[in-house]
């Protein structure tokens, strides 16, 4: 079989694996979406809600470190080696191992975090907060621990599928977590507040976890309990995963900071930028995120054989790919997203000036979309080589960046500047990286990307004129849907069909490889 058969065979598997990804990722960012309408209608935004998502930070911090897309980087490399020589055994003795060291390290950080959560509240997470609410914030954040360890255990599960090349469950575990909320929202808010909601996270946890269990037992999983610290493999996964820890844990520490800068500034503005931040996540992980989880076993592959001309073709059709998807859902999320926030969001508590603080995070968020989807493909190309120091080095810089941007710009910006500061660092992030596999790789097709990235951009620009031009009689339409329905449907429609168009006409080759490789399996 000739390079070239294997090569395109490579694309069209990715390409259909992140199609399958990519509609489980937006069925979960659907549920998400009913979620946050739920929570909208009923809390606004205020103080109440910005204690319930300030909770979630340090959490979400410990997550990280313990059982993250850090372990998940350096383990799916080591195990896929043992299941390559037919070591099955040792595979799930290394998959128990590392699981029981989760669920030991995960109780131990938990119960400190519990313990020390007041002096964390209030020195370190959100000082602006007055003190009843801070005290409510630990309260919330006690809860939502005991969600970390289900988190944890699902974490392994998730990176054990990967590995196996099962990517449907994993991606259907992020639908049932909002459930768990909803059913606090729906049934335990209104006699305990946001209380309720932390206790429907918990519940969305453990329904994130069981989900997998069904082909975690077809593939023959086996538990031990052991934990194997001289394990050479259990090592290996440790040694790897501690740079990445830091890599991630980096980017964690950035959205804690950015909770402690927006609770000095006015009430609301912690969860304007949360849902802003949403927003901006459903391309990213219906794309990025996807695009990241898929490649990723294809990368490790290509990099264990040695086979740097297939990583560089591999990694450089994934980052077109991707750039095509996310340029015109930047320009589309820009101009249609404060209709599509008013649509979803502005009922209830959630009033027009809600409205327009979210779109503000919005859109200055929106504008690192191609970074941030980007960087989900280039540091995977990185753990694929094994190298979890670089990444980690290029993000420490990064956000000695944002925290600099943010302090310049949240004076005269507010939130906005937060957000933009956040993307301004991620964008640069990703080129630097990009410049290092570059040199190390003895390329990244980086001049075949730039002239697609070019014409992708002019396909985007007039996609977003004739949206522009548009949109202002799409909202006068009198027709039975909302103003609102009608922009974004309308507005969705014309951007795309100028957009296809336009790529066409600009002979885009990512558009047109796209109908067959969704087609043909490969």
């Amino acid at each position: 079989m000739s390079i070239q058969t294997d090569q395109t065979r490579r694309e069209r598997h990715i390409l259909f694996n992140t199609l399958i990804v990519a509609l489980s990722f937006g069925l979960s960012a659907a549920m998400g979406l009913v979620r946050n309408m739920i929570i909208a209608r009923h809390f606004g935004l205020g103080a109440e809600l910005d204690a319930y998502y300030a909770a979630f930070k340090l959490p979400d911090l410990l997550f990280t470190v313990v059982a993250g897309g850090a372990l998940a980087t350096a383990f799916i490399p080591v195990f896929t080696e043992r299941i390559a020589v037919e070591d099955r055994a040792g595979a799930w003795r290394l998959a128990s191992a590392i699981t029981n060291l989760v669920v030991l390290v995960v109780c131990l950080l938990a119960l400190l975090a519990a313990l020390f959560a007041p002096w964390l509240v209030r020195i370190v997470l959100a000082p602006g907060f007055d003190a009843a609410q801070q005290a409510e914030t630990v309260t919330l954040m006690r809860l939502v621990l005991l969600s970390t360890l289900c988190f944890g255990v699902s974490a392994i599960q998730s990176s054990i599928l990967h590995s196996f090349k099962h990517f449907l469950l994993p991606a259907l575990a992020p639908v049932v977590y909002p459930v768990g909320i909803i059913i606090g929202a729906l049934w335990l808010a209104p006699e305990w507040g946001v209380r309720g909601l932390a206790v429907g996270a918990i519940l969305g946890s453990l329904l994130h976890l069981l989900v997998k269990i069904p082909m975690l037992v077809r593939i023959g999983f086996r538990w031990l309990p052991v934990v194997d610290l001289r394990n050479p493999a259990v090592g290996r996964v440790l040694v790897l995963m501690g740079p990445r820890v830091l890599d991630l844990g980096v980017f964690h520490l950035m959205l804690v900071v950015n909770t402690n800068l927006a609770s000095r500034l006015a009430p609301g503005s912690v969860s304007a930028l949360e849902w802003g931040w949403e927003f901006q996540q459903l391309p990213e992980t219906i794309i990025g995120t996807a695009f990241g989880l898929v490649a990723f076993p294809t990368l490790a592959d290509l990099a264990a054989r040695g086979d740097r001309a297939g990583l560089r073709a591999t990694l450089g059709d994934a980052l077109r790919m991707v750039i095509t998807l996310t340029a015109p859902a930047t320009v589309g999320l820009i101009l249609l997203g404060r209709p599509l926030i008013e649509l979803v969001y502005e009922r209830g508590a959630f009033d027009p000036q809600a409205t327009e603080a979210v779109y503000v995070a919005l859109v200055f968020y929106t504008l690192g979309l191609v970074g941030h989807s980007s960087l989900e493909l280039v540091a995977r190309a990185f753990f694929a080589l094994q190298d979890t120091v670089t990444p980690l080095l290029v993000a420490v810089g990064a956000a000695i960046v944002q925290v600099l941007l943010a302090l310049a710009l949240m004076g005269g910006m507010g939130h906005g500047g937060l957000a933009l500061a956040n993307s301004i660092a991620i964008s640069a992030e990703v080129l630097l990286l990009l410049w290092i596999l570059r040199r190390r790789l003895g390329g990244v097709e980086g001049w075949q990307t730039l002239q697609l990235a070019g014409r992708v951009a002019l396909a985007s620009l007039l996609m977003g004129v004739a949206v522009w031009l548009l949109l202002p009689h799409l909202l006068r339409i009198g027709v039975p849907l909302p103003s609102a329905a009608t922009a974004i449907v309308g507005g969705s429609v014309i951007g795309a069909i100028v957009f296809l168009v336009s790529g066409y006409a600009l002979q885009i080759t990512t558009l047109q490889r796209l109908p067959a490789y969704v087609m043909r399996r490969g």
